[in-house]
Parts: C-alpha cells; structure tokens; sequence
C-alpha cells in the first residue's frame, strides 16, 4: 500500500495525517491554501482544518504539477483552472436517453450533499 491511499477511510483527516500520507510539510499545506482556490478544507468548532479526500486528491495533483511536472505555481494554478472546466464541460456532455441516470454521477452527488451536510451541522 502507498502512501497516498489511506489504510482506513474516514470522512475528514487532521492537518497532521494530511502531512505525513502526502510527504508534505504542515506549512506547505496552509500556503497552498492560499495560492490555489480549489484547495480550501473547511474548520471545525475548534478552527481545525479538516480535508476531505476531495482536498486530498487536490492536494496530490497540486504536488505533482509542482514537483513531478515542474510547472510553476501559477503555470499548476492554470492547469488546475482548465481540468476542473474540462470536467464540467464532460459533465454536461454527456447526452444519454431520456430517462436513464448515470450511477455515477448520482454518488457523487450525493456524496457532495452529505459532506455539505455535516459541515452545515458542525
């Protein structure tokens, strides 16, 4: 097993397990926060950050784009910029016949909701 995938899957992770599942630092973590919106972990009562795998998987690609690729913080900011329009843009290209619903989709969605939802009840 990799360091990137996590032996027991949890909702939220720690600052900390963030930091040692992804061979980065703490402070390099929070100074990507503000270098990149699409990284942006949500706080609970106590002003914790707490990443969802979302912000992993997030985080992974931003180390990647910088490190493995070499782009520059603006050149991943960019890059990060396009995939996610390129996502939507799929999204919403996909014709299917009336009636039929992508699975897939559905779980995300519904995936996205729940996690909405504690955050509105933390």
């Amino acid at each position: 097993m990799d360091s990137s995938t996590q032996s027991i899957k949890k909702l939220y992770y720690s600052i900390g397990e963030v930091s040692k599942s992804t061979d980065l630092k703490q402070y390099v973590l929070r100074y990507w926060e503000t270098e990149f919106k699409q990284l942006s972990p949500s706080k609970n009562k106590a002003g914790n950050r707490t990443y969802r795998q979302k912000d992993i998987d997030t985080i992974n690609r931003i180390k990647d784009l910088l490190y493995r690729q070499k782009f520059t913080i603006e050149g991943a900011r960019k890059m990060l910029s396009e995939e996610r329009g390129s996502e939507i843009d799929n999204l919403t290209d996909q014709t299917e016949p009336k009636g039929e619903v992508n699975l897939e989709i559905l779980i995300k969605i519904r995936s996205e909701l729940k996690s909405l939802l504690e955050d509105v009840n933390t």
